[in-house]
């Protein structure tokens, strides 16, 4: 396991960690809202690391990378999508696959927006936003999730504790290691309620960068998600040329977390063939 630091937008730090083979395609992983990269730890210890290069990143505003509470900080999409391509950039990951789960959809679009997807080799939403504002709420993102955002942020941490173990109750229906719950929880609370409350305020659709995507997608998704619903990941899907679609019947938002070797085996046949429609490297 090696530990990066790489400017992101605006200067900000980003932490990032990785695993696996360094002379090997990579495959970078964002996580989701009030998340952190060792959700990916399933990812990280299992065949993955034998061939491929694994990076995971803390968002901006999560885990060990810089967090300001400014609004603007995590409402300016060029921010996001620097944060990304610097990434890239900075540890000569070539043209990775781009694995963005529940808000790491949002800042894959972030990305597709300003950079389009010349330097990316593929993309997998998993149980992953497109879309936030009025329109999304009940047909696309849950409305019990909904309801749970504000007692999450607020600053007083006996309401924020409830409202986020009543959020990973939402999250997993498939049972998972109590460890790995007991670390969910602790992640969550790592981030600052002011961080939380700021990631929720945009409105926003990326279905028109989904339609002008080039490259190989796969949307994964859990039919019982209560986070993200169905619907979500079938707009994805209606809108991606080609894209391929992966249902986890019984499972909720976190199908890497809930069914973790399927979800491996999946990754890489999918990663073998978006690698392999690239260039010699």
């Amino acid at each position: 396991m090696q530990t990066h630091t790489v400017e992101g937008g605006g200067g900000l730090k980003l932490h990032l960690r990785e695993w696996g083979r360094p002379d090997a395609p990579a495959i970078l992983f964002l996580h989701g809202w009030s998340q952190h990269h060792l959700c990916w730890s399933r990812q990280f210890d299992s065949p993955l690391a034998n061939d491929f290069r694994l990076v995971a990143m803390d968002l901006r505003g999560h885990g060990q990378s810089d967090a300001p509470t400014d609004v603007e900080a995590y409402t300016t999409g060029a921010l996001w999508a620097a944060d990304v391509r610097n990434v890239i950039d900075a540890l000569g990951l070539g043209r990775p696959l781009l694995v963005g789960w529940s808000y790491g959809g949002f800042v894959i679009g972030d990305y597709l927006r300003v950079h389009g997807d010349a330097a990316i080799a593929g993309v997998n939403f998993v149980g992953a936003a497109i879309g936030a504002g009025k329109d999304w709420i009940g047909s696309h993102i849950g409305p019990r999730f909904v309801d749970l955002i504000q007692p999450a942020c607020s600053e007083d941490q006996a309401v924020a504790l409830h409202a986020v173990r009543a959020f990973l109750d939402l999250c997993f229906v498939r049972p998972i290691p109590p460890g790995d719950r007991e670390m969910a929880m602790g992640w969550a609370m790592l981030v600052h309620p002011k961080v939380r409350a700021n990631l929720m305020r945009r409105t926003e659709d990326f279905t028109p960068e989904l339609a002008a995507l080039t490259r190989p997608a796969l949307v994964t998704y859990g039919a019982a998600d209560a986070v993200m619903l169905p619907a979500m990941a079938m707009t994805i899907h209606a809108h991606i040329p080609g894209g391929q679609m992966s249902e986890y019947p019984g499972v909720g938002h976190a199908p890497f977390l809930e069914m973790p070797d399927r979800f491996n085996t999946e990754l890489a046949a999918f990663a073998r063939d978006c690698f392999a429609a690239e260039p010699a490297r």
